[in-house]
């Protein structure tokens, strides 16, 4: 590991000002993904700017009725709050599908929309890898591919999205809040990260300088009924393979507003909003939901080695959407 200088924020403005001025120093707060890179040198930071003792811990409600999550909220303590238990089930059940107790008490909220794949040909420098070095190429693509993606890819670069909690906020329609050199600004979920297309090094839409300061959830009265499935090579400690969050609301036995998004398939949370259309007003039966499924997944381009994904993601839709239709609950 290459020697590096530590230093301690002594707040955001601190913490951006370092940051800015030096273009090659790196945030870290539960430093869960970061150690890891840093161990097999991904990441070559000069300094580490520590800011793990900032005062962005807090769960509060806005007044709208939402809540506002501070970045440095633990991943534990999200998924463990009474508000987000009770009105946002589908984040305490994503958080509780992800990594282990001990990485859960370490992870932040903000360090987890910030992780970065886990394509083993990104993590294994032997390997050319367009998100370590633009134009070096994509092993993926042609090699072993079965973990990658089948939506939103380009021939620079297959990799998914790691991310389960970040699935049920895109799926929730949360906001991003960031303060940076020219001040703060709000990122709709669903905008914050990228697709790859050419620039497959880039992963957000957070400029130079940028630090997340919270997201903010809104209201969504039917989140009550959200569903998130996970499906994996093992129960335990596994990234999935395909993800689905789903809310559905109800109006009779019609369907009268929807929220759904897409883990394991993507560069980044995915949202099949042309099915969230086709299902509203339409009654909630199976015909509908597999008829959804079919659209969500009408544009998926598979690998090699993953074209099984494209039947197992219909079926986690219909699945979710079933579950979150009869109230919720686990699948």
């Amino acid at each position: 590991m290459n020697n590096f200088t530590y230093v301690r924020a002594a707040s955001v403005k601190d913490a951006v000002q370092r940051v800015t001025n030096d273009k090659n120093a790196m945030l870290i707060a539960g430093g869960t993904n970061l150690v890891d890179r840093l161990k097999v040198f991904l990441d070559e930071p000069s300094q580490l700017i520590d800011i793990s003792r900032l005062e962005m811990k807090r769960i509060e409600r806005t007044p709208g009725g939402g809540l506002s999550i501070g970045a440095l909220v633990s991943n534990t303590a999200l998924a463990d709050h009474p508000d987000v238990r009770r009105d946002y089930p589908i984040i305490s059940r994503a958080i509780l599908a992800g990594a282990s107790q001990q990485i859960r008490n370490m992870a932040t909220v903000g360090g987890n929309l910030l992780q970065r794949t886990r394509c083993p040909y990104y993590y294994d420098t032997a390997f050319p890898c367009n998100k370590r070095q633009p134009g070096s190429g994509c092993p993926a693509a042609t090699g072993i591919n079965r973990s990658h993606a089948i939506l939103g890819v380009s021939d620079q670069c297959v990799a998914v999205h790691p991310s389960d909690m970040c699935v049920s906020l895109a799926a929730l329609d949360a906001i991003v809040v960031v303060e940076g050199p020219k001040g703060k600004r709000q990122i709709p979920f669903t905008d914050f990260h990228r697709l790859p297309g050419n620039t497959p090094q880039r992963d957000t839409n957070l400029e130079p300088g940028e630090l997340i300061t919270s997201v903010i959830l809104p209201p969504v009265p039917f989140a009550k009924s959200g569903v998130y499935l996970k499906l994996r090579d093992r129960a335990s400690y596994a990234f999935a393979l395909i993800s689905v969050a789903a809310a559905v609301e109800l109006a009779g036995e019609q369907i009268k507003d929807v929220r759904l998004a897409m883990g394991g398939v993507a560069h980044k949370p995915w949202r099949p909003t042309e099915a969230e259309k086709f299902l509203i007003g339409k009654p909630a039966n199976a015909a509908t939901f597999q008829q959804a499924a079919e659209i969500a997944l009408q544009a998926a381009k598979p690998l090699t080695h993953n074209s099984f994904k494209v039947e197992l993601a219909k079926r986690a839709i219909r699945r979710a959407l079933a579950v979150s239709a009869k109230g919720g609950g686990v699948v």
